[in-house]
This record gives C-alpha cells, sequence and structure tokens, in this order.
C-alpha cells in the first residue's frame, strides 16, 4: 500500500510557522509514514528541510497580484493527496484534488493561544508545542560565524534580537543599547558574552547596531549571518534570550531557552513565547488593553532580564549549552 501523501501549507511568517511547527508530529502520528510536502514562505522554509516525514519543501515567493496561489497550484494540482491541511485558509484547498481537508478559518479562533487553535486545525486532542529540526548544516553554519568570535574569551551567551518585522513592535533601538550597558555592568553578567541576532535587512542592521557597540569586546555579531535555521542553532547555544514580539522570540522559546518577550500593542496573552522558560514584559499588562512599546522603560525590561537570570541560571534550570 502507498505511503500517504500530505500537503501541508504552512503559515507565511517566521514566528506563525514556529507557532504551528508542532503539526508535523501530529500529521505523522494522525496518518503514520506520510510523506509530507509542505509549501512555505521564503524565510521560514529551512525549518521543513528536517523535518520528519517531509520529502519536499516548496517556496512559495509572494508575487504581485496574489500569483504566488496559481504558481502553487501548478506544482500540487497534479499530485491525489490524500490530506490538505491549509494553515493560511486559502483557496487552493478547495481547488486541489483530496480526499481529505483541513482548512483555516477565523471561526477557530476563540482568544486562546495560537499553538491552540493550530490543535483544532488539526483536530488534535491538546495544544501542540513547537519544536525546531535543527540538523548538523545548521549547527555547522551557526559555529563558523560563533566559535572565531568566542574562542578568545568564551562565556555564557545573552541573546538579544533588537528587531520585530512591524514597527510597532519593536522597541527602540537606543533603549537597546542602554540596557547592554547596564548589562555589561550587573555583576550576575560579568565574563557574558552578548549576542546580537537578526536577518539580513538594512533594518535588522540598524536596530542591533546600537546594543552591538554598547556590548563592544563583549559582543558576537549574528546579525544577517544564516537563514532562519542557522539562526536557531545560535540561538539555541545562549543561556539567555530576551527579544522583540518576533519570530526569533518563538524561535528562542522552541529552542528550550530561557526566552523574555517585549510587547506594546500586541497580546502577549496569545502570542507570547510558549513554554515553562518563558517570560514576558508588556507596556501594559492587563489582557484586553494595549499601550505602545515606547512606554515600556528601561528600568522595567532590566529588572524583567534579571529575573529570568535568577530563575533560569543562578538556579542553575538554564539549557544544555552552559554544562
Amino acid at each position: 500500500m502507498p505511503a500517504p501523501k500530505v500537503l501541508f501549507i504552512a503559515p507565511n511568517r517566521i514566528g506563525d510557522s514556529v507557532i504551528a511547527s508542532g503539526a508535523i508530529r501530529e500529521i505523522l502520528r494522525q496518518t503514520p509514514g506520510a510523506r509530507i510536502t509542505v509549501a512555505s514562505g521564503g524565510p521560514p522554509a529551512p525549518f521543513y528541510r528536517s523535518a520528519p516525514g517531509v520529502e519536499r519543501v516548496l517556496v512559495v515567493e509572494k508575487l504581485k497580484s496574489k500569483m504566488h496561489w496559481p504558481k502553487l497550484w501548478a506544482q500540487v494540482v497534479g499530485t491525489r493527496w490524500d490530506l490538505i491541511i491549509d494553515g493560511r485558509g486559502s483557496i487552493l484547498a478547495w481547488l486541489t484534488p483530496a480526499r481529505r481537508r483541513r482548512v483555516y478559518s477565523r471561526a477557530m479562533e476563540h482568544g486562546a493561544p495560537k499553538v491552540e487553535m493550530i490543535a483544532r486545525l488539526l483536530g488534535a486532542p491538546r495544544a501542540l508545542e513547537p519544536e525546531l529540526f535543527i540538523d548538523d548544516r545548521a549547527r555547522a553554519e551557526a559555529a563558523a560565524v560563533v566559535d572565531p568570535q568566542t574562542s578568545a574569551a568564551p562565556g555564557p551567551i545573552l541573546a538579544l534580537a533588537p528587531i520585530a518585522v512591524q514597527p510597532g513592535k519593536s522597541w527602540p533601538a537606543e533603549r537597546w543599547g542602554e540596557l547592554t550597558r547596564r548589562l555589561r555592568g550587573e555583576p550576575r553578567f560579568a565574563g557574558w558574552r552578548i549576542m546580537l541576532v537578526g536577518g539580513p535587512g538594512p533594518g535588522d542592521r540598524a536596530a542591533a547596531t546600537p546594543a552591538l557597540t554598547a556590548a563592544g569586546p563583549a559582543g558576537v555579531d549574528f546579525v544577517g549571518k544564516g537563514d532562519i535555521l542557522a539562526s536557531a542553532a545560535a540561538i539555541q547555544r545562549a543561556a539567555l534570550f530576551v527579544g522583540n514580539d518576533s519570530g526569533l522570540m518563538h524561535v528562542a522559546a522552541a529552542a528550550g531557552v530561557p526566552t523574555l518577550g517585549l510587547f506594546g500593542p500586541t497580546e502577549w496573552w496569545l502570542y507570547g513565547p510558549r513554554g515553562p522558560k518563558t517570560r514576558t514584559v508588556a507596556a501594559n499588562p492587563r489582557r484586553g488593553e494595549f499601550a505602545p512599546i515606547e512606554a515600556l522603560t528601561v528600568d522595567q525590561v532590566f529588572a524583567a532580564v534579571l529575573d529570568l537570570h535568577d530563575a533560569f541560571v543562578a538556579r542553575g534550570q538554564g539549557t544544555e549549552a552552559e554544562a
């Protein structure tokens, strides 16, 4: 009997892809031996190259007038799919032959964390926890960047990600610089390295520059140095992570790194980092109320970083990278 064929139309953004990553294991649980094809946006596509059961990754780059959908349809319509799971709620799932379909709709959202919505999409009995599939290639790429910068003065790594796709989610770059100066003067972080992580865009570099400058010789530059899986491998080497509400924040939490997420006008109760080693600090900590991220002070974030350290490093509950 031929192996069942499953098409998973994954979310387009990095953060949403991490939140939905538990779908891979659930597909295999429900459909043993499945041969999975993943349709993914370009930036998160590396997440799936080593995922179990995934035999093909189709990269969907956005085109004008939404012409990426006809292009994708032409690639998948010739296959008789046993199951299509559409995490984007596109019409493609209905235009492609399949024995069964599970298609996202807004009716699945009931004010619960997004991992629970993914579970509803797949009909899973419980929330599907995010999972990263970091391969040897990603680890080697991360090591090629990090090791030369840390070999002369090794120490625990504090990873900072001062970027976010949406401007309203980004804590001001100069405050990241001031936070870094404060952390360098804090005895808890004596001997630590401060690693800036970000993508290849000029906005990422601009956001990271004040903190990287403030880090001085303790700084490690991983901004624009690799794809998202290499970035995940670099973050996994850290003892702590601090970042805006962004894809990298979700990566850090999924990698098991103690994670602090900074939130402004977005729902931290829905989009906060997932896992037992996570914390949030919000401009307005009351559910249902909002404030700009600029309302977060350096004092607030500094105190939250110290709390993160004391909870997971001082008590010996950090990541394997610390051992």
